[in-house]
C-alpha cells in the first residue's frame, strides 16, 4: 500500500464522513498489520485473510498492549465508540480500495462483537475496593 494512496484515500473519506478522524483510520490500518502478522506467525508465515472477528481479537490486543489503560478514552475520541465502528472503517477503507474483502465478509461481521467498556476499561480497574477515611495513627509510645 503507497502511502500517498492511503492519505488521499483517508482526506476523500474524512470529506464524506466526519464521524471518524484520521487517527482512527491509521489505527484501525495498523491493527489490521498488527492481526495480520499474529495469524501470520501462527500459520508458519502464510499470510491469508483474516475474518472481521479476528480483526476485532486484533484490535482488542494491539489498543490495550499501545495505549493500555488510555485505550478507550483515545478510540472515543478519534469516533470509534464500538465493534461496528471498526466495520465500518474497514469498508470505508475497502471502498477506497486500500483493503480488500471476500465475497463472505460483511459489516455485520462486527456486529456485537464485544463492550468497548468492559474490554478497555475492565483490565485496569482496583481489584480491591480503595479502602474509606485513613485513620490516624497513633504515636508509639517511647
Amino acid at each position: 500500500m503507497q502511502p500517498r494512496k492511503l492519505e488521499h484515500a483517508i482526506d476523500e473519506l474524512l470529506k464524506k464522513d466526519s464521524r471518524y478522524t484520521r487517527e482512527a483510520y491509521d489505527f484501525v490500518r495498523e491493527a489490521v498489520d498488527f492481526t495480520q502478522s499474529a495469524i501470520r506467525k501462527a500459520n508458519n508465515n502464510k499470510p491469508r485473510h483474516i475474518t472481521g472477528q479476528e480483526l476485532l481479537a486484533g484490535v482488542r490486543t494491539y489498543a490495550l498492549d499501545q495505549y493500555g489503560p488510555m485505550a478507550i478514552t483515545l478510540l472515543h475520541a478519534w469516533g470509534i465508540q464500538r465493534c461496528e465502528d471498526v466495520g465500518e472503517i474497514v469498508f470505508h477503507l475497502i471502498d477506497q480500495n486500500i483493503f480488500s474483502k471476500t465475497d463472505t465478509d460483511s459489516r455485520a461481521d462486527f456486529a456485537n462483537g464485544y463492550d468497548f467498556e468492559e474490554t478497555f476499561r475492565k483490565p485496569f480497574k482496583p481489584t480491591r475496593p480503595v479502602g474509606g477515611p485513613v485513620k490516624p495513627r497513633r504515636p508509639k509510645s517511647p
